[in-house]
């Protein structure tokens, strides 16, 4: 703090130095001359004792006081605290003696309180301004980086009542499943409900001891929708209902090779599975004699896989694999490719080496054994919201009577361990699909022989989610421009768009075109600030590549807006706090405690008064030495 109340302290003081060394020679010179005019002097002439001692003891006392008075000793008081009238505070509350209230323009104007446009420009109009006392919700993120380095008080409001706080994606891929968590201040025992974009029910969720909860949908067909999350209390009644925007992308769709040792009816619904989500499968099945069925052969070498980001087969391709092929298999998974295991039979010794070496201990099982599902968290009109219509060839009835979910079979083997990382497990905890990786991909094992009986009894829902999570999971990872929105967009505040090129713009629901500015101060993030000013879908684009991002409206969701004001405003304050107690004790003094330049003018009266003094002595004749005497 003290370095802060020059422009440049190293200068400053040399500039001390250097006259404080000129005074006290000048006084060191005075005293010199004092002494020889006295040696030198006549009997008649030479002062007394008394007059020659108040003459010495003048000049270093005159250098001093001289010195004092061009630079005066540093003065240490009380800072200055700022009452920051914020949105909420009441117009009841007033300042303390001795600080000063301002008003930011969410906030209610008292009679004692200056309003203000924003934290900066009252800092700018109060100088010394140590600590700030903040008065209702906290502060907006204009505010927030002006309050940086000050001591932040502030005794948090109770949250409102209702939705206080939202993790939702905001893109997803189509025919994938998402998952929306919260929480819900202020209402035990309320139901929180998701709704489809056809404000069909799809998911729900009892809340938390803690208030949360966590619900979720499939996104069925790319485009732009607003889901719903509506939030009931106890009684039932609606008490709250948001928009959740998602953007649904259609995802480039792996490009995959199916190896199958034999026909079969879980091959045959997964092919119909991968030709309904838009998958284009490449597909060899061998049936004996040295024939195959499906598409032509390929011969499975390094450039023939580098060509696909995953590869499907079951326990038969995989043992009759020669050595070659098998490297090239291993050597492409290092570098990124995925690999599914089907395990529909008994493991040969070899096979079972050669998944050890891999990283999977399989454990003793060979036989089949039963998989029961764990009941679902969904009721009955979620699920049928879930399953959907139906096709044209195959509609399904709202009221069409839900059959119960099948007992599967999977082979009895062991796929958690260290590493290993569950797709899917049963009733009993147990995985049945796993993965773990391998280098730059993933290796995964599929114990289900007939996953296809979730088609047969109407759940064809189930059945395409876990192959498409198994996809999802293995498949090699496709490149994606790197644009992240920091931050919720709100109707009037900023927002913080990172990852962009030159050029990057922003189209607004009106069709206008803003132009955006990557700030230099970023680095390597490029990122550039955007003020929305109007709710709706906006497009962000960069060249060929576009990403839409939803705005919410400036008084939409206040609860998410008051949660998020108290968090920021929160960590505002933790970011103050030393980590150390000597750190602490030192930032609560400097805190405490603003340091100026006291006043120079006693000084220079002092001066002046001995000047004075001294000068009418050396020309009075008292204090010399008579004559004759």
């Amino acid at each position: 703090m003290i370095g802060a109340i020059d422009l440049d302290t190293g200068l400053q003081s040399g500039l001390e130095t250097a006259v404080a060394g000129l005074l006290g020679f000048a006084a060191v010179l005075a005293m010199a001359s004092l002494i020889l005019r006295q040696y030198r002097s006549g009997t008649g002439a030479r002062a007394r004792g008394w007059r020659l001692a108040l003459l010495l003891i003048a000049q270093p006392l005159m250098a001093a006081l001289l010195y004092l008075a061009l630079f005066p000793p540093l003065v240490y008081s009380e800072a200055g605290t700022l009452v920051v009238a914020t949105a909420g505070a009441s117009a009841s509350d007033a300042t303390i003696a001795g600080e000063t209230g301002i008003a930011l323009p969410e906030a209610v104007v008292s009679a004692d309180s200056e309003r203000v446009p924003d934290l900066a420009t009252a800092l700018r109009r109060h100088p010394g301004t140590q600590r700030l006392r903040l008065l209702g919700a906290g502060l907006e993120p204009r505010d927030r980086d002006a309050a940086r380095g000050l001591t932040v008080e502030w005794q948090p409001t109770s949250s409102p009542r209702g939705l206080g706080g939202l993790w939702a994606p905001r893109e997803v891929a189509a025919g994938a499943e998402f998952s929306v968590s919260g929480r819900v201040e202020a209402m035990p025992g309320a139901l929180v409900e998701l709704l489809d974009p056809g404000l069909q029910r799809v998911d729900r969720s009892i809340l938390a001891a803690d208030g949360g909860f966590r619900v979720g949908a499939i996104a069925r067909i790319p485009g732009l929708m607003n889901f719903r999350l509506r939030l009931r209390d106890v009684r039932q009644n609606v008490a709250e209902e948001i928009e959740l925007p998602l953007s649904v992308v259609a995802d480039t769709p792996p490009r995959v090779l199916v190896l199958a040792g034999a026909p079969s009816p879980e091959l045959k619904y997964l092919r119909r599975w991968a030709l309904d989500a838009g998958i284009k499968l490449h597909t060899q099945i061998d049936v004996g004699a040295g024939l195959q069925l499906g598409d032509a052969p390929l011969s499975l070498n390094a450039p023939t896989l580098a060509g696909f980001d995953l590869v499907v087969l079951d326990e038969r391709v995989w043992e009759g694999l020669g050595e070659s092929q098998r490297a090239a298999l291993l050597g492409a998974m290092r570098d990124g490719l995925g690999v599914l295991l089907r395990i529909g039979g008994p493991l040969s010794p070899r096979t079972r080496t050669q998944l050890r070496a891999l990283g999977f201990e399989l454990g003793a099982g060979a036989d089949s054994v039963e998989v029961r599902l764990p009941p679902s968290s969904a009721d009955e009109e979620a699920t049928r919201a879930r399953i959907g219509p139906g096709t044209i060839d195959a509609p399904r009835a709202r009221d069409e009577a839900m059959a119960e979910l099948p007992v599967l079979n999977r082979r009895a083997l062991t796929l958690d361990g260290a590493g290993a990382h569950s797709l899917l497990r049963g009733k009993d905890g147990k995985a049945f699909a796993s993965w773990r990786s391998t280098g730059r991909g993933r290796l995964g094992l599929w114990t289900l022989s007939d996953s296809f009986r979730l088609t047969l009894v109407g759940r064809d829902d189930l059945h395409g989610q876990w192959w498409s999570a198994a996809f999802g999971a293995l498949a090699r990872a496709q490149p994606k421009p790197v644009l992240r929105i920091d931050g919720e967009a709100r109707q009037g505040r900023r927002v913080s768009l990172c990852g962009l090129s030159d050029g990057a713009l922003v189209r607004t629901p009106q069709g206008q075109n803003i132009h955006l500015l990557i700030d230099p101060a970023s680095g390597s993030e490029r990122c550039a600030a955007f003020w929305p000013t109007e709710a709706g879908w906006h497009l962000l684009r960069q060249g060929e590549y576009s990403q839409p991002f939803a705005v919410r409206g400036r008084d939409e969701a206040p609860g998410l807006r008051a949660s998020e004001m108290r968090e920021a405003t929160l960590n505002l304050m933790a970011q103050a706090r030393a980590p150390t107690a000597a750190a602490s004790s030192l930032a609560n003094s400097v805190a405490s405690a603003q340091v100026q330049r006291g006043a120079s003018w006693p000084w220079f009266l002092g001066w002046l008064l001995v000047s004075a003094g001294v000068w009418w002595l050396e020309r009075s004749r008292r204090g010399r030495v008579a004559q004759g005497e």
